[in-house]
């Protein structure tokens, strides 16, 4: 088998490097929309009202839970309105933002 040309490697390369400034651009986006989560949501996660803490959530949880507020399959009103405004790109770029937060 013969190595990979210059080309593939250089393509493989700059591959990742577009999808590395994406994930940034998202985590930037996140943390832009994120202003409004962090009111309930605290980022030391001590909240008395039992919100949860949403700090290092996994991507594909965080986004399975927003849309399903999205959708009204989870019962909260102010989640419901919140999540009801987001676009998919807007909720992937929160997850990928909560995903890198303690």
């Amino acid at each position: 088998m013969a190595p990979p040309s210059a080309k593939a490697m250089l393509f493989v390369l700059a591959t990742g490097l577009v999808l590395e400034n994406a994930a940034a651009r998202d985590r930037e986006l996140g943390q832009y929309l994120s202003s409004e989560c962090v009111t309930c949501h605290r980022p030391s996660g001590a909240n008395a009202q039992g919100i949860p803490k949403i700090a290092g959530w996994p991507e594909d949880q965080f986004i399975a839970v927003m849309n399903a507020y999205k959708d009204k399959q989870r019962d909260n009103p102010v989640m419901q309105t919140i999540a009801g405004r987001l676009e998919a790109g807007d909720i992937a770029a929160l997850a990928a933002y909560f995903k890198t937060q303690k």
